[in-house]
């Protein structure tokens, strides 16, 4: 089962090849309130409701009519955070980690992804180890298939990551309750990152895309997808990116756990997109990209791909007046 959120409202489910509305339905974000209080699934809230109309939903995708599969009324209530250094990435990049005899000369960021290999997936009843977290903004940054991905206008660089998110929605009781996954484009600044480490939180405050389609239910173990980027309608990158379990040094009931251990982030109703990281970018390739390139995200296990053009802020006024 996938799920779209329509901008003007309404809720769209499709299995297999029928995409219909579901009746009653304003947003996925009221389903998944309502499955949480019935204590249902959200596959049987949905049933429940029943299904209306069928749609196209390619055509919408167009016209760009859907939204981020769930949003949360409020912006201020919705938390856009992920985690880094979570997939195995390159055979020579793993070889070389388990040729080291000791961490001695290697960088935090290879310690780091060293400690998700070796503790990453905990057996039943363990806890694993914490992986790399970091902060993207509030709801207000949450940008839909079709809208641009703006750079900021202090930005040295804008660039794609290509990566699978998690929805959840906190219940009443403070327990996290997981909504389902979508494709991710976690919108970066990699020129502002390589200056130094201690500028990834700055490198992080950019848009990030989601959807267009939500899947519910478990997350496949293997999953394969194309990350391209189009300059005037030709592609000039494209590579295949790989996700799940299968290909990450963590599991996602881990990074799960470190992120939700925080009661910061257990507020009834608060709703937070959880990005999983990635192996595969443009700018590891030496690709610079530039305002009006579009970047497209595709898997066969998320339906429609995910396409944002690359667009920047006009400069604006950030001096700070006293009062």
């Amino acid at each position: 089962m996938h799920l779209s959120q329509l901008k003007r409202g309404g809720v769209i489910c499709r299995r297999g090849t029928d995409a219909r509305l579901v009746n009653g339905a304003e947003s996925t974000y009221a389903l998944a309130k309502e499955a949480i209080e019935a204590g249902q699934k959200l596959a049987a809230v949905i049933e429940r409701h029943g299904f209306g109309e069928a749609v196209d939903l390619e055509r919408l995708a167009a016209e760009g009519a859907l939204d981020v599969p769930v949003r949360h009324p409020d912006p201020a209530h919705m938390f856009l955070t992920g985690t880094g250094l979570t997939h195995l990435g390159s055979a020579s990049a793993r070889d070389a980690m388990h040729a080291a005899a000791d961490t001695a000369g290697m960088t935090d960021s290879m310690k780091m992804f060293r400690m998700g290999i070796e503790g990453g997936k905990p057996k039943p009843g363990e806890t694993g180890v914490q992986p790399e977290w970091f902060y993207k903004g509030t709801g207000i940054n949450a940008v839909a298939c079709g809208d641009p991905l703006v750079s900021p206008d202090c930005a040295l660089d804008g660039g794609e990551e290509p990566e699978i998110a998690g929805f959840y929605l906190v219940g009443r009781d403070c327990r996290p309750f997981r909504i389902g996954f979508s494709l991710a484009n976690e919108f970066s600044d990699h020129v502002t990152e390589r200056i130094n480490y201690l500028y990834l939180a700055h490198s992080k405050l950019r848009p990030a895309s989601f959807g267009p389609e939500l899947l519910v239910g478990d997350l496949p173990a293997d999953i394969r997808g194309t990350s391209r980027i189009l300059r005037d309608g030709k592609v000039i990158w494209e590579k295949e990116f790989l996700s799940g379990e299968k290909n990450m040094s963590h599991t996602i009931a881990n990074l799960e756990h470190h992120h939700f251990k925080y009661a910061l982030f257990c507020q009834p109703g608060d709703l937070h997109v959880h990005m999983f990281g990635t192996a595969t970018l443009s700018f590891a390739d030496g690709i610079s990209c530039g305002e009006g390139d579009v970047f497209e995200i595709s898997s066969p296990d998320f339906g429609l791909p995910l396409r944002n053009p690359h667009a920047r802020e006009e400069k604006r006024e950030t001096r700070v007046t006293a009062l």
